[in-house]
């Protein structure tokens, strides 16, 4: 039997249940991207917050791409269990994503959902590369997506078209203002967003255009947990643990933080009763983890492959990978981020790769390297190089990246290719250098 409404009542009692009325809940936010780190992560503080304060914050999720989620979903009602991962793991059934759609197949119920007066906020989990931005960090109008979508706005591909085209008819019909919350690793991740949806609305919906910032806030964003991709293991645990079979469960770490600026443009979940932090400034915490946890764990990724380590934690035990990184972090890390206290960081972010109970892959990690790197490592090594600092290791981690790749297709060795390597980097000899003359 699988998990649903009718079997909810057979969970088990040291499972955590959504704490509401799940028939009555009603829709306020649309996430677009739903993968597993969403429902991990902002899903997971919604439910808490509907438990802790109620209103009618159902999510309807709706997947980018591929069917996958809906079809495991759907079935359950919308219920799936997160598994935390932790000494002694617990386990705890979600109800907050009330629907889930996906935009190929779906694309004119998506847009009246991003349309509903009843809904306030949209949040967006749709990696680096779902922004189609250029190498300057602004849209990219030759991206396929975006060609695509300034051709045929009604029936979009991408984060940047379905937001346009879902604003556009809210304004068109006098909707309130959204809030749009990105909740990826995209440095001024709101402000690049908002500059995104405005350079696309001037071409496709030059109504929207002036209008926009009345229309939707951008606040900026940092969300961290270790969400592993879900497996067999994982589902089998689920499955002894609830006695029902859960197609759509997802695990992660204990960990999570969530930081959002505090400029909404209308209501919002009571977020800040389950954990999440409302900030004047997201800066320092995005740098921190950007430029600490995601560099170091893109830095293991390709290290660790090359060596022949398989998860986090076992590269972490790894002596040596585990002396790079600290190495990279004291030598070359923190002194281009004095104002910062890497070090403590740094030492959580440590214990948490060294977590036994996660079975986070080296090669998840390792995927979409370029658009990683260019958040991750790039600003910082052009930044070392200017002022004087150290970049050798940060040059090894780029070349590693290097080599790996070449062991699943051809290698991105041209350091002139744009698409691949910023211009302060193509154009700099010395930067040149610490990257190819690196060994990895």
């Amino acid at each position: 039997m699988r998990l649903s409404f009718q079997t909810l009542d057979q969970v088990p009692a040291a499972v955590a249940r959504p704490a509401y009325d799940l028939a009555g809940l009603g829709c306020g936010i649309v996430h677009l991207g739903l993968g597993a780190f969403h429902r991990a992560h902002q899903a997971v503080y919604s439910d808490a917050a509907i438990a802790a304060a109620g209103g009618a914050w159902g999510i309807v999720g709706v997947s980018m791409r591929k069917p996958d989620v809906a079809a495991a979903l759907s079935p359950q009602d919308g219920l799936y269990t997160v598994e935390v991962l932790d000494a002694e793991p617990s386990y705890r059934v979600v109800g907050a994503v009330r629907q889930a759609l996906t935009l190929p197949l779906e694309p004119d119920r998506v847009l009246t959902a991003l349309a509903a007066p009843a809904t306030r906020i949209v949040t967006l989990t749709v990696t680096e590369k779902g922004y189609c931005l250029d190498g300057a960090g602004a849209l990219d109008l030759s991206h396929p997506d975006i060609v695509h979508d300034l051709t045929s706005p009604g029936s979009p591909r991408s984060a940047v078209g379905v937001l346009a085209a879902g604003l556009a008819r809210r304004v068109a019909e006098g909707a309130a203002p959204l809030t749009v919350i990105s909740c990826d690793n995209v440095a001024d991740n709101g402000a690049r967003l908002a500059a995104a949806v405005e350079a696309f609305a001037a071409r496709a919906h030059p109504l929207l255009a002036p209008r926009l910032s009345a229309a939707a806030a951008f606040p900026q964003t940092m969300v961290d947990s270790i969400v592993p991709a879900t497996d067999a293991a994982s589902r089998a645990r689920i499955e002894r643990v609830l006695g029902l079979t859960d197609e759509g469960s997802v695990q992660r770490e204990a960990f999570g933080q969530w930081v959002i600026e505090d400029r909404f443009a209308g209501p919002r979940p009571a977020w800040e009763q389950v954990g999440v932090e409302l900030v004047g400034d997201v800066v320092p915490y995005r740098r921190l983890k950007l430029h600490v946890l995601n560099a170091s764990h893109s830095a293991l990724a390709y290290l660790g492959l090359l060596r022949g380590r398989t998860f986090v934690r076992d590269a972490i035990a790894d002596p040596e990978l585990a002396g790079f990184l600290d190495g990279l972090i004291a030598e070359e890390v923190a002194p281009a981020l004095p104002e910062l206290a890497v070090g403590d960081y740094w030492s959580g972010v440590r214990r948490r790769f060294a977590n036994p109970a996660v079975d986070h892959r080296l090669d998840q990690i390792a995927q979409d390297g370029a658009q990683k790197l260019a958040q991750r490592i790039f600003p910082l090594m052009i930044a070392n190089q200017r002022a004087g600092l150290p970049v050798t290791r940060m040059g090894r981690v780029v070349r590693a990246w290097i080599d790996w790749s070449a062991t699943q297709g051809p290698p991105p060795r041209d350091l002139d290719d744009p698409t691949l390597f910023p211009a302060e980097i193509r154009s700099n000899p010395a930067l040149r250098a610490a990257i190819l003359g690196a060994a990895a």
